[in-house]
């Protein structure tokens, strides 16, 4: 399944983020919170937003793969996914918002692509039969 290739991907971007926000807690000695320091609010927000989108992409991209979809749209959709959110990294962490916005740009794009491709490759036969 190629899913599973940007599955692994988002995991290991989920964890690097997990782990960027834990080495800072225990640089700043931080349990709670970001206790007032910069870089730790803006790793937390990079993991949090990471993990708003990359679950629901995921699964889409999953489904849609189920449903029958053409190999070339489940990678196509999976990069953008994956640009989106290392886009987004990349700009959160250097302050640079038409990062951001580009990667915004890239993840809404791919998840609406997901949802229409999941529409149309589902099998409706199957959701409307009386059985």
């Amino acid at each position: 399944m190629v899913s599973a290739l940007y599955a692994v991907l988002a995991a290991l971007l989920l964890i690097k983020f997990s782990f960027d926000v834990v080495r800072l807690r225990m640089s700043y000695r931080v349990a709670y919170g970001d206790g007032g320091f910069s870089e730790l609010q803006s790793a937390i927000r990079i993991h949090g937003n990471a993990v708003e989108y990359i679950p629901i992409g995921v699964i889409l991209l999953l489904f849609m793969e189920m449903n029958g979809a053409e190999t070339w749209m489940v990678h196509l959709c999976g990069l953008l996914l994956i640009a989106g959110r290392l886009m987004h990294y990349y700009g959160f962490h250097h302050r640079l918002f038409r990062w951001r916005r580009s990667a915004m740009s890239a993840t809404y794009i791919s998840l609406l692509l997901m949802v229409l491709a999941n529409l149309w490759y589902v099998p409706w036969e199957l959701v409307f039969s009386l059985r």
